[in-house]
């Protein structure tokens, strides 16, 4: 099923354009994840001519537009549209693609509008036949920003050059079922370029919100006036002036849960230039905390955070103790902070962490969270092997309590060198070559943790003509 209904989005104005990979690289299951992650990015969006407008290319031997920009204008044709696109097979050939697309992202007959912001959202299992550097780099240099998900493994660097800079917000990695991880990031960095040429606000709170709008004029040129009002109550309405170098302001002392209209008026002695108008609304009051967060766990300290932090709440207050047990202990944190660190903590036990906020009115709200201390140095566990053919061994392992930084496989071979191999805290296998049938040989594997050594896991494996002798047994650390 597609994703429930998101708060709805407006004051957005762009043009964004899938790039689908719909060749027989991609699986029918990982097509239509891919599907649904397209509809739930955009789902909040207003569509319409002067709003967003969305149009999808599908990579194959041949591009072909699955819908032009001005076709589907309201949520629920565009979500048919998108549940009834369908796979095309084919090879995969991003670069005729992408030389397509900037045909399309610029032409009147595909419903492109001039002087909009372009997005690309390119969704690749990593994979093209063809080069895509060169018309990748046509479109960048035509004002088009491009976004890259792959859902494969890819080539980091060539997919990073090919995205907008800087890659660590217009490229993400994740596997095709953790789409859903990524939406709300990615739709915001959509959002700073669609949102670049409109009034909007930004940094909303239930009693304050931050206006932000393009240059328009200049300290010598005029002055702009912001008129902001409830929208139930049109007669409350108040008034601001700020200077033409201004391209920002901050509202506040405003009421929670209220829809407020908001015009700018630039007033400008060389230029006529037309009011801009967004609607905003503010959140519901936060009470604080409303959620508690455990993370950075290790043998004797954790990390405590909450959220959120009005500006109404005075100091937060932890207690926490082991569980079973009554001994408590207290920590005080300042209402501006929203985590702190708490050390000292017995290894492998579960601590009651309880977050009180002390408000300034003198009322208090209370969230407890359970977090748990890992062992003093954490080992791997599960070492196991599997024949991958003459002379060569597959170890796996099972990850390794805390945060681990890498693995570190040593292999003590009868015969020939011993091999050390490193390898990142993802990967939890390795190849092991030239070990000669009817040797034993030793494997380790050992965790490596920033500020303490972990605890190797070791097994000596005899090697058979024909099969593999298994393990015997597990030995101390390595």
């Amino acid at each position: 099923p597609f994703p429930g209904p998101q708060p709805s989005v407006s004051n957005s104005e762009g043009d964004l354009l899938f790039l689908l990979d719909s060749s027989g690289s991609v699986s029918f299951y990982e097509f239509s994840r891919v599907k649904e992650f397209m509809w739930d990015l955009v789902q909040p969006f207003t569509f319409g001519p002067r709003d967003v407008q969305t149009s999808i290319i599908h990579i194959s031997t041949t591009p072909t537009m699955e819908f032009p920009f001005n076709r589907y204008l309201s949520r629920g044709t565009l979500q048919q549209a998108i549940k009834d696109t369908r796979q095309l097979m084919g090879d995969t050939n991003t670069g005729k693609a992408l030389s397509y697309a900037k045909e399309k992202l610029f032409s009147d007959e595909a419903g492109a509008r001039p002087d909009v912001p372009k997005v690309l959202v390119w969704v690749t299992d990593g994979f093209s036949t063809d080069d895509i550097s060169e018309p990748m780099q046509l479109l960048k240099d035509m004002g088009v920003t491009v976004f890259i998900v792959s859902t494969g493994r890819g080539n980091y660097l060539e997919l990073s050059a090919a995205a907008s800079q800087p890659p660590e917000k217009h490229l993400h990695f994740v596997d095709v079922d953790d789409l859903p991880i990524i939406t709300k990031e990615l739709r915001d960095a959509i959002l700073d370029v669609i949102q670049a040429n409109r009034l909007h606000a930004v940094d909303v709170t239930s009693t304050s919100f931050r206006l932000t709008w393009p240059e328009l004029l200049s300290q010598e040129t005029g002055y702009y006036t912001l008129e902001y009002a409830p929208a139930d109550d049109l007669g409350r309405k108040r008034t601001q002036q700020v200077s033409g170098a201004h391209t920002s302001l901050t509202l506040s002392s405003l009421a929670p849960e209220t829809t407020y209209e908001v015009a700018l008026i630039p007033e400008s002695n060389v230029h006529y230039f037309a009011p801009q108008t967004t609607r905003v609304t503010t959140l519901a009051e936060e009470i604080s905390p409303a959620e508690v967060l455990i993370s950075e766990s290790g043998p004797r300290s954790f990390h405590v955070s909450w959220a959120p932090t009005p500006a109404s709440v005075a100091s937060y207050q932890l207690l926490y103790g082991p569980l079973p047990g009554n001994a408590v202990k207290l920590l005080e944190v300042d209402g501006k902070h929203n985590g702190t660190v708490v050390e000292n903590l017995a290894p492998n036990t579960t601590y009651l962490v309880t977050v009180t906020a002390i408000y300034k009115s003198g009322m208090e709200k209370s969230l407890s969270a359970k977090a748990c201390t890992q062992e003093e140095g954490s080992k791997v566990r599960h070492l196991r092997f599997e024949d991958m053919g003459p002379n060569t061994l597959k170890a796996s392992w099972d990850s390794a309590d805390g945060k681990v930084l890498g693995y570190r496989v040593r292999c003590r071979r009868q015969t020939g060198p011993s091999s050390v191999l490193s390898v990142s805290p993802q990967i939890h296998s390795v190849l092991l070559t030239d070990l000669p049938a009817g040797t034993t040989n030793k494997v380790c594997v050992k965790p490596v943790y920033k500020n303490q050594a972990g605890k190797g896991l070791c097994r000596l494996v005899r090697m058979q003509p024909g099969e593999l002798g298994r393990g015997e047994g597990s030995w101390g650390a390595a």
